[in-house]
Formats: C-alpha cells, sequence, structure tokens
C-alpha cells in the first residue's frame, strides 16, 4: 500500500490520476464512460490546492481499486460527488450504469460531510455532536450495503493524503473526525492498513507535539532498532530453515509499531517510548495453519517467551476476521514481538472484508451483524451523543475472547462483565440473568471477565434488571436492554408519582383527575410533572380552573391556595402549595447528589428517598402524600480523595494545576506520609463541576495512582434533624 500512497501523493493533474486508476483496475467501456462523466460534470471546479477537483474521485476511485472494489463501487467512487456537487442526477447514474451503482452513489451522498465552509472549530463542545451526526448517518446508510462504508474509507483516507492544503484549524477538525469515526470503522471492518493510516495521519495533526516526539525518537534511533530487527530475522530464518522449512515455504516482514499505535499504549501504560515492550516486530507468513504452530515452537524454544503476552488469535479468531499468533520473546537485550500467519490470514488482516473481493480469500470474513445491532440502538436511543458514545465504545476496544459451557466463542470488550456476556448470548437471556458461573466458581454478575473465561449464565422466569447496573456494562446491546427497560420503568414511576403529586393539590378522586389531564391534553406526558417544575407548575396552573368555588371557603383565596411556592433547603429545593418547615433523609437509601430523589409529605416535614429504593415503592403503592423536589444547583458534588503523589520537588504544584484544568475546586487538603516508600499520601475534598463527573474520575486515575474516590456529599449528613 506504501506504493500507491506515495503516487497519489505526488499525483496533481487527472491524467496522470488516471494512469494510476487503471493501473489497479482493468479498462473497459463503462469504466471509461464514468471517467469521462466525472471529468465533465467536475470541470471548472478547483480544491483547495488548486488542483482540478476531478482528481480526486479519480485518486478514491484508484484506492477503492486498490482494495478489490468490484465495477460498481469503482464507477460510483469516481461518481460520488456529482450528485451533491454538480447538475447531475442519481437517476441519470442509474440510467447510464444501473441501479447497483445509483444506490451506491445515493447512500455516499446522504452522509452528509460537515463541509470545509461550516467546520465548527475543534475546540467547540458542538463538534461532539457534528461527528455524531455524521457517523450515524455513515453507518445507516452502509447496513443494507457495506460497500458503501469501504468507498467512503477510500474516500476519508485521499482527504487525508491531501490535507495540507487546509488551513490548521481545518486540518484539526478533519483529522478529530477521522480519528474518532473513520478509523474505528476501519478496525470494526478489519482493513488495518486502512486503520493504520487514517490513525497516523490524524495524530500528526491532531497531536503534534505528541507525534514529533515519537518521530523524533523513532528517527533518531532508526539504524540502531534496523540492525536489531534484521539481527533477530536472520537468527528465526536460520532456525526455520534448519528444522524443515524450505525458502519458498516462509515470508518475513520487519517492522516498527504504527506512531499512533505507540502513543496509546505509552498513555494506556503510563510509560514513556523507551518502555513501550512491542515497539518492534517481526511478522512470520507461511503457508498453511499447522506451520504457525510449528514456527511458534521454534521461536518459544530457542527465545524465552514473555508468556502474559501470548495470544492465539487462529484458534480464536477476532469478529474483524483476524487470525494470528502473537508473542513476545527475550532476544539478547531487546524484547521483540512476533506475529505468526499464514498467507491468506495476512490478506484479510490487511484489507478485511475487501480481501473476499480482492484476492476472493478463503480466510474468515469480518461479521457484520454489528451494523444491524446499531440499526435497533438507533432506533432505541433518543440522544445522538448517546448512540454515538456506545457505538463508538463498540467499534474501537481490545477484545476478549470468552466461552459459553458448550465452547462458543464470544468476542466482548476489554473490561465487559458476566452481564455483558448474558446479553451478548442473547437479550432475554440478559434480561431474566439470575446467577452467574464463571470457570465453574459462582461470581456477581458485575464481575469483570478475563480472556478464555467460560461462562454460565442461570436465569429466572421473571425479568431481573436493576437501573444501577447500567454504568457498570460495556457493550452497546447490554447497555440498549437495560437503558430500555429503565426507561420504561421510570416513566411508569413517574406518571405515578406526577399523579400522587396533582391527587395531593387538589384533593379529588384520580378519575376525575384524569378528566382534567385529557381535558387540558396533558394525559400523554403527564410523567414530566414529576421530573420537570416548571412542566408541574404549568400543570397545576391550568387544573387549578377546574376547582369551583364553593370548594373553597373564601373564594377570593382560591388562586393563592394552587399557587406553587419555591422553598429551598441546603442541598433540597421543594417545589408546593403548602409551607414546608424541614427536609429529612431516610436511613433506608442514602441518596447522594445526582441521584433520582422523591419526596414524602407529612405535615409540614418532607422525607427524601431515593426513586428506586424499596421502600419508594411502598409508600407509592399506599398513596402517601407526596411534594414535588429536586436538587439545588448552588451546591457542586464533593468527593474525597486519597492519592499517591510521588515525593518530589513541584509534584504537588503539578497535580494542583492538573485539578484547576478540570476547574476542580480543592477544598481541604491533608497529607500523610508514607514511610514505606519515597511518596505522599494526600487526602482531598474535592469539588467537581457538575458536568462530564465520570470523565474526571478517569482522567485523576489515569494520570495518579488513586487509593481511594468516593462521593462526601450525601446529603443525608448535611441536613439538621437527622
Amino acid at each position: 500500500m506504501e506504493e500507491l500512497v506515495e503516487k497519489i501523493k505526488s499525483c496533481k493533474d487527472k491524467n496522470k490520476a488516471s494512469e494510476i486508476l487503471y493501473s489497479y483496475a482493468k479498462k473497459g467501456e463503462t469504466l471509461e464512460k464514468a471517467l469521462e462523466l466525472s471529468i465533465h460534470y467536475h470541470h471548472g471546479q478547483y480544491r483547495k490546492s488548486g488542483e482540478e477537483y476531478v482528481v480526486h474521485p479519480i485518486l478514491v476511485a484508484a484506492i477503492v481499486a486498490y482494495f478489490g472494489g468490484d465495477e460498481e463501487m469503482i464507477v460510483a467512487a469516481l461518481l460520488h460527488d456529482v450528485v451533491e456537487d454538480t447538475e447531475c442526477s442519481s437517476e441519470e447514474i442509474g440510467e447510464h450504469f444501473g441501479q447497483g451503482t445509483q444506490k451506491l452513489v445515493e447512500g455516499l451522498t446522504k452522509i452528509v460531510e460537515i463541509r470545509d465552509k461550516n467546520l465548527i472549530p475543534s475546540y467547540s463542545d458542538e463538534k461532539i455532536i457534528a461527528s455524531a451526526l455524521s457517523f450515524r448517518k455513515m453507518l445507516l446508510v452502509s447496513i443494507s450495503d457495506v460497500r458503501v462504508l469501504v468507498i467512503k474509507l477510500c474516500d476519508r483516507l485521499h482527504n487525508m493524503l491531501t490535507i495540507s492544503a487546509l488551513p490548521p484549524h481545518k486540518q484539526k477538525r478533519i483529522s478529530e473526525e477521522t480519528l474518532v469515526v473513520y478509523a474505528p470503522i476501519a478496525h470494526r471492518l478489519g482493513i488495518s492498513s486502512m486503520k493504520n493510516y487514517l490513525e497516523d495521519l490524524s495524530f500528526c495533526y491532531v497531536m503534534p507535539q505528541e507525534y514529533k516526539k515519537i518521530d523524533r525518537y523513532l528517527t533518531s534511533h532508526s539504524q540502531q532498532l534496523q540492525l536489531k530487527l534484521n539481527h533477530f530475522i536472520s537468527k528465526i530464518k536460520q532456525l526455520m530453515l534448519k528444522n524443515g522449512f524450505i525458502y519458498d515455504d516462509f515470508v518475513i516482514h520487519k517492522r516498527i509499531k504504527h506512531y499512533y499505535s505507540i502513543y496509546l499504549k505509552m498513555q494506556r501504560k503510563g510509560i514513556s517510548i523507551e518502555e513501550v515492550l512491542d515497539l518492534l516486530a517481526i511478522r512470520i507468513l507461511v503457508k498453511k495453519e499447522i506451520d504457525c504452530y510449528k514456527a511458534l515452537g521454534i521461536v518459544h524454544l530457542n527465545f524465552n517467551p514473555l508468556i502474559s503476552r501470548f495470544k492465539d488469535y487462529i484458534a480464536v479468531a477476532k469478529e474483524n476476521g483476524y487470525q494470528t499468533i502473537h508473542t513476545t520473546v527475550f532476544d539478547e537485550k531487546s524484547i521483540i514481538e512476533a506475529q505468526i500467519r499464514t498467507f491468506d490470514m495476512h490478506k484479510t488482516a490487511e484489507f478485511g472484508v475487501a480481501a473476499h473481493w480482492k484476492y476472493k480469500s478463503s480466510g474468515l470474513s469480518p461479521k457484520l451483524e454489528w451494523l444491524n445491532e446499531l440499526k435497533t440502538q438507533n432506533e432505541i436511543s433518543e440522544n445522538i451523543e448517546e448512540f454515538y458514545e456506545i457505538a463508538k465504545h463498540d467499534l474501537y476496544s481490545e477484545d476478549i475472547s470468552v466461552f459459553s459451557p458448550k465452547g462458543d466463542v464470544f468476542t466482548l470488550p476489554r473490561g465487559a462483565t458476566a452481564l455483558d456476556f448474558a446479553y451478548a448470548v442473547h437479550t432475554e437471556i440478559g434480561d431474566h440473568t439470575k446467577e452467574a458461573y464463571i470457570n465453574k466458581q459462582k461470581a456477581p454478575l458485575l464481575t469483570e471477565l478475563k480472556n478464555g473465561d467460560i461462562v454460565k449464565i442461570v436465569t429466572s422466569k421473571e425479568p431481573r434488571i436493576r437501573c444501577s447496573w447500567l454504568e457498570s456494562l460495556k457493550t452497546a446491546k447490554a447497555k440498549n436492554a437495560i437503558r430500555t427497560n429503565c426507561k420504561l420503568k421510570i416513566k411508569e414511576i413517574n406518571q405515578k408519582i406526577a399523579i400522587d403529586l396533582l391527587l395531593g393539590i387538589f384533593s379529588v378522586d384520580e378519575k376525575k383527575l384524569f378528566e382534567w389531564l385529557k381535558s387540558e391534553g396533558f394525559e400523554k406526558n403527564i410523567h414530566k410533572a414529576a421530573i420537570d417544575s416548571s412542566y408541574f407548575i404549568e400543570v397545576v396552573n391550568h387544573l387549578k380552573k377546574y376547582e369551583t368555588s364553593d370548594r373553597v371557603l373564601f373564594p377570593i383565596f382560591k388562586f393563592n391556595k394552587y399557587k406553587i411556592k419555591k422553598q429551598k433547603f441546603d442541598s433540597i429545593v421543594v417545589y408546593s402549595n403548602q409551607n414546608i418547615s424541614n427536609v429529612l433523609f431516610d436511613y433506608c437509601c442514602h441518596p447522594k447528589r445526582g441521584d433520582d430523589i422523591v419526596g414524602f409529605k407529612k405535615a409540614s416535614v418532607v422525607t427524601i428517598h431515593h426513586k428506586f429504593c424499596e421502600k419508594t415503592t411502598k409508600l407509592i403503592e399506599k398513596k402517601e402524600p407526596m411534594a414535588f423536589v429536586k436538587w439545588s444547583k448552588d451546591i457542586p458534588s464533593r468527593y474525597k480523595l486519597l492519592v499517591i503523589i510521588e515525593n518530589k520537588k513541584g509534584s504537588l504544584a503539578s497535580f494542583l494545576q492538573f485539578l484547576a484544568k478540570m476547574d476542580i475546586n480543592v477544598v481541604t487538603i491533608q497529607l500523610g506520609q508514607n514511610e514505606d516508600v519515597q511518596a505522599d499520601f494526600f487526602e482531598l475534598i474535592l469539588e467537581f463541576p457538575d458536568k462530564n463527573t465520570q470523565k474526571i474520575k478517569d482522567n485523576i486515575k489515569e494520570k495518579y495512582k488513586v487509593i481511594e474516590l468516593v462521593p462526601v456529599d450525601d446529603v443525608y449528613k448535611e441536613v439538621k434533624g437527622i
């Protein structure tokens, strides 16, 4: 692929672009006609670099041809911009090239790119929503034909190869989208060569300083690294020839880990580039599967393996079709990764889903069920950002393989739980999961699974779902199922609460209240009155006209009786038509700031419970009087942090500066020295901003050794009378 990339970088005119296209695609009447049409419709259009615009679709078509795209795909690539940017219609494309090509072009046209003229700055919060929209459109259009995704990836690769012509802020914005949208899709389709290029090209613009550091190190150590690899390869060749292989049986490639992969490893492990173990790697290609294991035996018998880093993706392939044995060994003072695969496996690893078009490969094809799962997820999720975050996590995360008791293999993201496994088997299994056994030992449902675990799920007749599980789950399928059930459950609870609140204010029977609600058009959305104070007040104001004057002793005070007053009590706000003297927190559920809460009124005192507390359910069923309650926005969330900071000059100042950048306020700080090591324990009380609390927690844990990070604003301790 390096040869194609170099050709594309130096190509500036349509004639040279056409030559590149025909070096990978067979010239024919249909292709020539499509090329002429693309040149005709793009005549007079130019890119930011000054070159003719038509060079872009021609080179995109060349990339598609390189990846083995069929004639329809290559023609669609040539014409992918004409419907959107010229007077050509999709019907005209259908007339000339058939419905197959027309549908591909329509699919590509529906994926509305974020154009240069309205690119959102990289520092804007809106970028997440924009990327999410682009991401969703691309995936959903591609469900019917994955070829749309492959063409779009080729389109993005050419854009990234020519991005230097754009202003810096646009370079960064497009690169960010490439890194979080396009590279993950290439990964899931198993096209590793495409993924690696997209990642490294984006990394250069998104984090230029980090890129330069890695580049400087690899450039300055290039000769040394190459000598180590050559020396190791020479040993492996001799050993393989000595143990029954002949020259035509195998090929050995050398490689240095690509830049973005190095950066991720450094961030994930908290290490420097010198400490990255698998910086150097070789790849041994052989003819047959059994030869992979022979080669592995030769490597392990002659070099000490680092067993913890051994992975067999041939016996247990990844969902994207990837099959390779990974092992890491010591060679004198060097640590080198060895990947062993067949020639067919290599084609699948490099080209993924496209390998079957390019080589008619007999290797494993990437599983594409995830596209249908994303369609279901899209139908369920009302929040585009929520859809994006879950889907992105599922698309691009390190995988583990676990087994059912019958030996069926399930690929899950690292960090997945036993409950994630249950949902991976089937949604009904997940909903009814009662117990989990991991390697024949009973374990909690939220136990994190490890590679190779055998998981058995025991189900119950009735669904057993806890909304609190949601944050601990990793897979989109499990999260969607829990979220859907919880939304229904919460809506049902909120409707009961809203009715109880209104019955307490108007003192009428439930039948009459529903008649009023129906008359005012509130009956479908009445559940909102339990969580939205403005909506609650609006409903009350509309319904009070139904109260007749004979229900009030002094009609002149009629409307004052139903006036909702906002009353503050430390961290709680109460909305009621009656005066409230005190707010208490019951000990049964210990709600913390941000939890869903409800209030039960007895005389002038309101008692707060967690919305999902068992006692809450019983009190609602008993029709106990209720008051509308919510958290005050005045008090930020407080957390206790116990952290170890290295005992050296400037480390505390650096830590405090790190907190300040995340808008965290340090309320108190105490030092408790640890005599055993050169490090200090610090206990801090922190105030977190309301937004992205989980992200803040993750950032702290990634950078520092956290002993404890727990909420301390258990509000039942703040309120007098407890």
